[in-house]
């Protein structure tokens, strides 16, 4: 059964005090800025602490009603058929709600067994310490149950069946590492893509499952029609994994005058002035570019359906995932390869097919990431020096922003003009539409900082005095844990 801690109880008693006493009686629009934004801070306390104890409340309801005491069984008594039901009339919760709830707290049940027969078998300890670290960073507070769920559902459970030539504790000790960088990076990142790192986490300490899944994805590959009540047709479809990464792709490049980077070049004007024409909402527009696309199937003219690019799927693999590539009739794939836009792990026979229809294009960087640098022999970015960037960082490294590369514009950290900056791709980073204007209309500094150890590279994101009060806003570390990055640190180590 689950304990529920002291310093638990203690956080959520805390917290709501600090609430009361700075907002009891307040008029919010009244409220101080520095005022309002520790409340929030606090309600999210209260919230994960009470999400931590329901967890605990909801897994010892579900024992009491278990199947085998019968109608004696807590829910059933109580006139339920099942705990999930009697958990949600009482909280009013949804079931998917109520369900992740009851499986977090079966889940620190299982790390916090103290029975005598917890632990019998001194070679094997009774909890992995992967799975310690995460119960323990929940129960601390250091992570909320949405995002200690994702990390769990992400990286599921180290499958040393799968790999029996290996130490049995290898692949525990590589999910401990793995959990003890994701939870460094879930005070960076939203929850939606703490889950998708924990998945290429997973997918690279499991290149086998990586295959496994895809088949089992393909195979639930469906499409559904049907009419609604009101004469509308709908539809439901299940991609499997290649197809949605070619649907995203033309989505995408769909919506790229919108949310993508800036017309330049011949015609530019024009460009802009018929995106912003389009009255059209983002559902609308991929709606027509989905119907052009099945009309003009796959003879259509780009310029017609997708804007000024044709949409693609590019997939990033390294080089020792190839094997015999020099050898005619006998390369190989015998590794993983990562979507650009997104990480999602792709098996070595798609990449062989994808490699077979459309080639591949090299970028040789050093092991820290460090290719293609033009000094100021020119302006802008090249294509090959976008595709090395975009492979080092995985997307906008702007704070909390998950935009893909396929969003990006390339920033010189050193201004061009102001700076004399250097167009290298040191000093080149992916800054997504909104995050590029930013940092230029707010006065935003990115700087880098290389570790003279390991090689290794940060960018520190610096903002000007706080208009406001005027005060000094201490500079943050951006992200570097993007989905290509994490995967990358997997294969250095």
């Amino acid at each position: 059964m689950v304990q529920i801690a002291t310093t638990t109880t203690e956080r959520l008693t805390v917290a709501s005090g600090r609430i009361a006493e700075s907002l009891g009686g307040a008029d919010v629009a009244a409220v101080d800025e520095e005022v309002l934004l520790r409340a929030m801070r606090d309600i999210a306390e209260v919230r994960n602490a009470a999400d931590l104890v329901l967890a605990a409340l909801a897994a010892e309801a579900a024992r009491r009603s278990e199947r085998d005491r019968g109608y004696d069984g807590l829910a059933q008594r109580k006139g339920h058929r099942t705990v999930g039901s009697l958990v949600q009339t009482i909280t009013g919760q949804s079931k998917a709600e109520v369900t992740r709830a009851m499986k977090t707290g079966e889940e620190l049940a299982a790390v916090t067994d103290t029975s005598p027969s917890a632990g019998l078998d001194s070679a094997v300890p009774a909890v992995p310490t992967w799975e310690r670290m995460l119960s323990d960073a929940l129960e601390r507070g250091s992570i909320a149950s949405p995002q200690y769920r994702a990390i769990r559902t992400g990286l599921g459970a180290p499958p040393v069946e799968r790999y029996p030539e290996l130490d049995p504790q290898f692949l525990p000790q590589a999910w401990a590492q793995a959990v003890e960088i994701l939870l460094e990076e879930a005070h960076t990142v939203p929850v939606e893509q703490l889950r998708a790192d924990a998945r290429t986490a997973r997918d690279r300490l499991d290149p086998v499952g990586v295959t496994l899944r895809f088949e089992e994805r393909f195979a639930a590959r469906s499409l559904r029609t049907w009419i609604d009540e009101a004469g509308q047709h709908q539809a439901r479809i299940s991609f499997d994994d290649e197809a949605a990464a070619w649907v995203h792709a033309i989505m995408n490049a769909a919506l790229r005058p919108r949310r993508g980077p800036r017309f330049v070049g011949e015609g530019a004007k024009q460009k802009a002035a018929d995106a912003a024409a389009d009255e059209r909402t983002n559902e609308q527009l991929q709606y027509d570019t989905l119907i052009a696309v099945l009309r003009a199937g796959a003879a259509a003219d780009p310029q017609r359906a997708f804007g000024d690019r044709q949409p693609g799927v590019r997939i990033v693999v390294e080089a020792s995932a190839i094997a015999d590539a020099g050898e005619r009739g006998e390369m190989r794939v015998t590794g993983v390869g990562h979507l650009e836009d997104g990480g999602q792990a792709l098996p070595g026979g798609v990449i062989e097919k994808h490699l077979c229809d459309a080639g591949s294009l090299a970028v040789s960087i050093d092991q820290n990431g460090r290719p293609l640098d033009l000094g100021r022999e020119r302006r802008l970015f090249s294509a090959k020096q976008r595709t090395a960037i975009a492979i080092r960082e995985g997307g906008c490294i702007g704070p909390s922003c998950t935009a893909p590369p396929s969003w990006c514009e390339y920033h010189h950290i050193d201004h061009w003009w102001e700076h004399h900056g250097k167009t290298d791709v040191d000093d080149g980073v992916p800054l997504c539409r909104n995050c590029h204007l930013r940092c230029h209309n707010l006065g935003w500094r990115i700087t880098r900082e290389r570790d003279t150890v390991t090689g290794d590279d940060s960018y520190w994101l610096h903002k000007p005095p706080d208009p406001a009060t005027g005060k000094t806003v201490p500079p943050e570390r951006l992200r570097s844990a993007s989905p290509r990055r994490f995967a990358g640190q997997w294969a250095r180590e």
